[in-house]
């Protein structure tokens, strides 16, 4: 494929327009509406061979079929959702729905991924068929999971994954990513601990609740300290405690509740940890003559990318950005992305793209780079170039 200097700095002009108008008109986990009508108005528009919505709820999946005749399909994934979160940016095209921004770049993600499309659409010059895919749900919803469950790898006959999120501190023009492991899977939980209330008096005759929480937080940090490998990556935070009144502080609950969440780097490290969560609530529980109840919440997998195609889109961003621009062995982070669902079921990569000196993710003062579209559609449409038309293979 051919994509000069000028056409692409104007295409993405374009999609910064596009981009503000999400920013401007944020939506929450599936319930997309606007953001799905805008996504497919312009993949009908473009002339994608196949525009199919309602995937999903609000999810959305587009074909392109190159004119070089048959090869692999692969696909590219955005993310559109927003975060229930008050912007603080004073931008002049700031969100105009309370309570909800763009705090994670997926409006950004999103006009990448559609002027990508436009360019492929129009130029076709590459062998089999790109598949777009726009998710709804990533902000904890995983919408990524219900896309897979609802059959999409299947239908649309998709043999490789790609995704790309923006990275704050990253220069822009700038790309980092790693073989294997690259995002932790993250669960939460909630621990109900079930005594004997009392008088606070007379508390040999309760089997006090709060004893027992004091002793099972403590007892919880010795699993990353203690039984992982310190080279194997855990975090297990408590966030959450509730329990008693400040109204009737000499009576001894019957009950307390604590909460939080564990990160975990490695599939294998995942399962250990959880069996040994059970075991020291349970057994905590047991030693001070209590029973407790614990709610777990399965949250996204670890991020793992293959070997073999995190070296293609390695090879592709140096075509992009230079060989001094791109990280193979950025750190892995212990956030979580449910592109980790696509990556358990087919081969691929995750790309963090240079966002520049902005504000965090998640952070009310956070705003998507606009200077970095045209390279991560460069980083797209290189990928597929390299990768559909032959030049680059395993």
């Amino acid at each position: 494929m051919t994509f000069d200097a000028p056409s692409l700095a104007a295409l993405a002009d374009e999609a910064k327009d596009w981009r503000r108008t999400i920013h401007q008109n944020p939506e929450l986990l599936f319930d997309l509406p606007k953001t799905a009508a805008l996504v497919t108005e312009k993949l009908k528009e473009f002339g994608c061979d196949e525009v199919v919505g309602g995937i999903a709820k609000t999810g959305v999946v587009a074909v392109i079929n190159g004119n070089k005749g048959p090869g692999r399909t692969i696909a590219l994934r955005s993310e559109m959702d927003a975060l229930p979160m008050a912007e603080q940016t004073n931008l002049p095209y700031a969100s105009k729905v309370e309570n909800m921004m763009h705090a994670c770049g997926h409006d950004g993600h999103t006009a990448m991924l559609l002027a990508t499309a436009k360019k492929l659409a129009d130029d076709r010059e590459f062998a089999g068929r790109v598949v777009v895919v726009f998710q709804p749900a990533e902000e904890g919803g995983a919408g990524g999971r219900v896309m897979i469950e609802e059959g999409i790898l299947e239908r649309f006959g998709i043999e490789e994954v790609y995704g790309m999120h923006n990275e704050p501190g990253l220069p822009v023009g700038s790309f980092a990513t790693r073989s294997g492991p690259i995002m932790a899977g993250g669960d939460r939980f909630v621990v109900t601990i079930n005594g004997k209330g009392g008088h606070a008096a007379l508390p040999h005759l309760s089997h006090d609740p709060v004893i027992v929480m004091g002793q099972m937080i403590a007892a919880l940090q010795t699993i990353p300290s203690r039984f992982v490998d310190p080279l194997d990556s855990v975090v297990l935070s408590l966030t959450f405690i509730e329990g008693g009144s400040e109204k009737a502080l000499n009576v001894i609950p019957a009950s307390v509740r604590i909460g939080g969440t564990i990160r975990t780097m490695r599939p294998m490290t995942r399962a250990a940890v959880e069996a040994r969560f059970r075991d020291v609530v349970a057994m905590t529980a047991k030693l001070f003559s209590a029973e407790a109840a614990i709610d777990w919440r399965p949250g996204y997998p670890v991020t793992v990318n293959d070997p073999a195609k995190t070296k293609l889109a390695v090879a592709a961003a140096k075509a992009v950005a230079g060989d001094a621009n791109v990280d193979d062995d950025y750190p892995p982070t212990m956030g979580s992305e449910d592109f980790s669902y696509m990556l358990e079921k087919r081969p691929g990569a995750f790309m963090w793209l240079g966002n520049g000196d902005s504000a965090d993710l998640h952070n009310p003062a956070y705003d998507f780079n606009d200077d970095a579209i045209v390279h991560g559609v460069r980083y797209w449409l290189t990928l597929v170039d390299q990768r559909l038309n032959g030049s680059l293979v395993e």
